[in-house]
């Protein structure tokens, strides 16, 4: 070992050139896969160590559309210092702006803690007390802009007026709200109470924060406490109904959700570093043509066919970890930059720190990768012959490596996928992630030989330089296969993520006149329903108006068994998370159609049954005559599974997962939910004259104008959507190194081409129009495959997985076909412009 590290080391001395492309794509593969696992780990931690201030406490007992009994609220109160906030949604006037904002009333002590920062800094009991008989709120910088508001200036909310007293510049508990359709109104409870918005059936959630003893000033209670106070809390309550979240856990959706989306970019970065093997496997067929001369030269002073490899692969898995030492250094800095760029962009402070796990799965990704796509080009050097000294030029060793090498190439393969499976919250989508990734590396090879083989069987052209062009695509050695490989891949990605958000944004802006709503009116006191359609048809004669009884509820069992052991499928799994809208109908819904089961009668009064949409019951693994217990207002509601619907949900109605039958429910406060549908597209003016009218007229109806929803919907979806870019933009880099590095592989061939024809007679231009003509084809070829994948990849993905109608976008898989093409012509052109200017002479003398 000491003298193949010594002659390795030696060999080394000469520099790494031919290396730029092989160290360029380990580096880029291990820095996204180390970057995104650590930034992901900094949002995880940051979540874990400001869970009490999210949280507001230890733990947080939410309920809605109720308060807790006295008797709850006393237990309680008996465990620690419980602070009571409410959250609800409210309208806000000013002059002639009106705006919807999501309202949060607050105690004394809130917040308990964390920091409240507001602007100017005054204290927030200062800024909420009643002052000159006006309520005083603080209010995120979007009202303003939107209202024209400033300090000073009196806003009106429900049947109130208030102060508007300083602006909300930091708000500790930001995360545990959710959704923000609108901007942040935070005011006193006594000045809620002075609102009139809180009435029998109003959609309002009250949030009891319990923070326990702390054993120490600096030091809050153990885990074990917190959990205690739950386990109790539910023992002692068990119909409550409430959802329970602790400084652990502060948000199960979205730590989820930061799980899957880690996921899916860890992927895409280890599709970045798969595609950089082909420029592994590239840069090692170079280097070893490289090296043929001293290869032959150690045989013939009696090295092995076994020694050679060895000091070759030792050399390679040096500079290898050179790649990977660069990646792990961009990786792990990575944290470091998004908290310093995006502080205060992102809803959580991060915790960056260096993470030894991330660190461990980059070099492991890393090495086993260098390993897959080296051992193969590198087992030819053990059969290099010495004549290769003398005859190298006219004769060139085309012979596969040995079975020994090829089962060290499939070991290593099967490091690889090991790896994947092993460091994988979710080993079905690894695997059908290596699935995707070999059928695509299979197909591009077959696209390359039938592209290959066609390009044989063509007739010879009269013009030159398309007959050389279709020679250089299927000659021995051509640079067809890695073309399309590197460029196949990358295109396909980049086609297939351009689609699938330019569906969901299609999804999200596909409003139809006459059957999407222009606005939801929610919190519409019943008694008040008759009153309220009189006035929207006076003021919106064309309108089409819909009321529906609502209310909210949290599935608490499904067939007898509690949510917290069902093991729901991925689609159903978010109506268990947290409380859902419900609804009663004596008839079938519009928007709906029976799938399985018969509709109850009109008049039925029997015991509660429910109707569940189909995808949901089937996700639950419910069926007809099954049970699904529901918690509302206190209550736990046993109801049997009458029948199930299919929804159509893209036309934005009013449609709900659970409908019951009206006797269900009698007796029970509720609220209306109303909806007003234009036959036409409504000029905006239209609808904030109608939205100020109803405003004022009612005061404690919440106002969502659809179109503003799907805006705060579509910015998130955008947010995501660059963020995947991004991302995809790693494994592009990659396929633009591959290609690049392809290319610059071919040019000491394409130099004697070039030689051999200028001596026949060849002019620049000529040759100029074959490489132009080569590069084009492959890029053409390739690019079509790209977008037929790419697509084919999407549709699959909306449709089958998203549950949404795929929409055939072309303009924007042809642009991304149109641009790699000329990439690929570009690139190719300029990695053979110099070729074209040199002399034949020094280069005959060689030959």
């Amino acid at each position: 070992m000491p003298l193949i590290l010594r002659l390795a080391l030696r060999d080394l001395r000469g520099g790494l050139r031919g290396f730029g492309i092989f160290l360029a794509c380990i580096a880029l593969g291990v820095a996204a896969i180390t970057g995104v696992g650590s930034v992901s780990r900094a949002l995880s931690d940051g979540l874990a160590r400001q869970g009490r201030v999210i949280v507001g406490g230890d733990a947080s007992f939410n309920l809605i559309q109720r308060e807790a009994t006295p008797q709850e609220a006393a237990f309680l109160a008996s465990r620690g210092h419980v602070s009571e906030v409410s959250v609800l949604r409210a309208m806000a006037r000013h002059g002639e702006g009106t705006a919807l904002v999501e309202l949060k009333a607050v105690g004394a002590d809130y917040p308990t803690a964390g920091t409240l920062t507001l602007d100017p800094p005054i204290p927030l009991a200062q800024a909420l007390a009643e002052q000159n008989g006006l309520h005083g709120i603080v209010a995120h910088p979007a009202l303003k802009a939107r209202l024209g508001l400033r300090l000073g200036d009196e806003v009106a909310i429900g049947t109130a007026r208030y102060a508007l007293r300083a602006v909300l510049t930091a708000e500790p508990d930001k995360l545990a709200g959710g959704l923000d359709i609108g901007p942040r109104v935070i005011m006193s409870d006594a000045g809620l109470a002075a609102s009139s918005l809180i009435q029998p059936g109003s959609l309002v959630r009250r949030l009891y924060r319990v923070a326990l003893p702390q054993a120490a000033p600096s030091r809050p209670a153990d885990s074990k406490a917190v959990d205690a106070l739950v386990e109790a809390a539910n023992k002692a309550f068990p119909d409550a109904g409430w959802e329970v979240r602790t400084r652990k856990d502060v948000s199960p959706q979205f730590s989820r959700d930061l799980r899957r989306f880690t996921q899916f970019l860890t992927l895409v970065g280890l599709t970045a570093l798969i595609i950089g093997g082909a420029g592994v496997a590239n840069a090692i067929r170079g280097f070893v043509a490289r090296k043929r001369p001293q290869i032959a030269t150690l045989k013939s002073l009696g090295a092995t066919g076994g020694r050679v490899f060895a000091i070759m692969l030792l050399e390679v898995m040096l500079i290898a970890a050179g790649g990977i030492v660069i990646g792990l250094a961009i990786g792990v800095a990575m944290p470091f930059v998004v908290e310093a760029a995006f502080a205060g962009v992102l809803p959580i402070q991060l915790a960056p720190s260096v993470y030894p796990a991330q660190i461990a799965a980059g070099v492991l990704y890393g090495a086993w990768t260098a390993l897959a796509f080296s051992l193969g080009p590198l087992g030819q050097a053990h059969d290099v012959p010495v004549s290769a000294l003398f005859r190298d030029r006219v004769e060139p060793d085309r012979r596969r490596p040995r079975a020994r090498y090829l089962a060290m190439v499939a070991l290593a393969g099967l490091g690889l996928v090991a790896t994947i499976l092993a460091l994988s919250d979710e080993r079905t989508l690894a695997m059908y992630y290596m699935i995707a990734t070999a059928s695509g590396f299979v197909l591009l090879r077959l696209v390359a030989w039938l592209l290959m083989a066609a390009a044989r069987r063509m007739p010879h052209s009269r013009i030159v330089a398309l007959r050389l062009a279709v020679a250089n695509i299927h000659r021995p050695g051509a640079l067809t296969p890695t073309v399309v490989l590197s460029l196949g891949l990358g295109l396909a990605l980049l086609v297939a993520l351009t689609l699938i958000d330019g569906n969901i944004r299609a999804q999200l802006n596909h409003t139809v006149p006459g059957e999407t709503p222009s606005f939801f009116f929610v919190d519409l006191n019943h008694r008040q329903s008759d009153a309220f359609a009189g006035f929207l048809h006076g003021k919106a004669a064309d309108g089409k108006l819909e009321l529906v009884p609502m209310m909210r509820g949290r599935i608490v069992k499904v067939n007898g068994t509690p949510v917290s052991k069902v093991r729901p499928s991925d689609k159903a799994a978010w109506v268990l998370q947290g409380d859902r809208g419900i609804t009663f109908s004596p008839t079938l819904p519009a928007g709906s159609t029976l799938v399985r089961g018969p509709w109850w009668p009109a008049d039925y009064a029997g015991k509660p049954l429910v109707s569940l949409e189909e995808d949901i019951a089937k996700g639950l693994g419910l069926s007809i005559g099954d049970s699904l217990t529901v918690n509302v207002f206190g209550r736990d509601i046993t109801a049997t599974v009458a029948n199930t619907r299919k929804v159509d949900w893209r036309k934005f109605g009013i449609n709900f997962v659970l409908v019951y039958t009206p006797s269900t429910f009698a007796g029970a406060p509720y609220s209306d939910l109303a909806s007003l549908t234009f036959p036409k597209a409504s000029p905006a003016s239209r609808d904030f004259v109608l939205l100020r009218e109803v405003a004022d007229a009612y005061p404690g109806v919440t106002i969502i104008r659809v179109k503003d929803a799907l805006d705060a919907v579509s910015n998130v979806v955008a947010q995501l959507a660059a963020a995947i870019r991004g991302a995809a933009g790693v494994a592009l880099a990659a396929s633009v190194l591959v290609l690049a590095g392809a290319l610059a592989a071919g040019q000491e061939a394409r130099l004697y081409d070039a030689v051999v024809l200028k001596t026949l007679g060849a002019t620049r231009a000529r040759l100029l129009a074959a490489f132009l003509l080569e590069y084009g084809i492959l890029g053409l070829a390739t690019a079509t495959f790209g977008v037929f994948a790419g697509m084919l990849a999407a549709w699959g993905i909306v449709s089958k997985v998203m549950g949404l109608d795929f929409v055939w976008l072309w303009p924007q898989a042809l642009a991304a076909a149109a641009a790699a093409l000329v990439f690929t012509v570009l690139l190719g052109l300029a990695g053979t412009w110099r070729v074209l200017g040199r002399k034949p002479a020094p280069y005959l003398r060689n030959l």
